[in-house]
């Protein structure tokens, strides 16, 4: 440890000023990154969990050092960490494109909980080291995850006639490297055979023909019609 902060690590008054105001400082510097970027939970956010946080572990410090009650100190920061599962999860949205949004943010504010948690016992290096990794992540590595190649996911409307049908496309998609990601099956049925209706969510995790794909589908056996949805024909049809 740093010795600069031997001094530091005793619970008096100046050392809680002190540490209050560093996890003032951390809730605010990682706060504000995210309310720039306009996401739900913002600096003020930021800045109660991680004062609340540091309150709590200074709590447990002072009810077993100063008052000596037979108290586990690490308790309470326990339940704290438990507890910001819940606040972030308040961040997290599920689209109507069935895409996730607010996880990172969710991430943010449980890592700056534990930033406070660790300020508030004392450990300051480790706050401070938390506190600009966090930083780090939301800002540099931003940048550097928008170089990563995404594959945008299909849908696939497939109408069938056989119940095995589905099972060999599902093969087929899977032999090529293709993630189904959600399936939706509904049954209709004419006077004379049964049809199927079924819409596949596909992720590839690589460059892949659509023509050449649908070409196999149709030649499964049972297999009516298959089409790649676009965006605006999905809205179309969920409409």
């Amino acid at each position: 440890m740093l010795p600069i902060f031997d001094s530091l690590r005793d619970v008096t008054f100046m050392t809680v000023l002190i540490r209050m105001l560093l996890a003032t400082v951390c809730g605010t510097l990682i706060g504000l990154e995210r309310s720039s970027k306009n996401r739900p939970a913002g600096f003020r956010t930021h800045i109660l969990v991680c004062i609340g946080a540091a309150t709590a572990s200074l709590t447990g410090h002072y009810m077993y050092l100063v008052m000596q009650l037979p108290a586990d100190m690490s308790r309470i920061g326990a339940q704290v960490i438990t507890g910001l599962g819940f606040i972030g999860a308040g961040t997290i949205v599920v689209t109507k494109r069935l895409t996730i949004k607010g996880l990172t943010t969710a991430a943010g504010l449980w890592t700056s909980g534990i930033c406070g948690l660790a300020i508030g016992a004392g450990f300051y290096e480790g706050g401070l080291i938390t506190a600009a990794l966090i930083l780090l992540t939301e800002t540099v590595f931003l940048s550097l995850g928008k170089k990563i190649k995404h594959f945008q996911e299909i849908k696939l409307d497939l109408i069938y006639s056989q119940k095995a049908s589905l099972d060999h496309t599902m093969r087929c998609c899977k032999d090529r490297g293709i993630v189904i990601t959600d399936l939706q099956i509904k049954g209709d049925s004419d006077s004379v055979h049964s049809i199927y209706h079924a819409l596949l969510s596909l992720r590839p995790a690589s460059n892949i023909s659509y023509e050449d794909l649908l070409d196999h589908i149709l030649e499964i056996k049972g297999v009516r019609r298959a089409t790649i949805l676009d965006k605006v024909t999905e809205e179309r049809i969920a409409g």
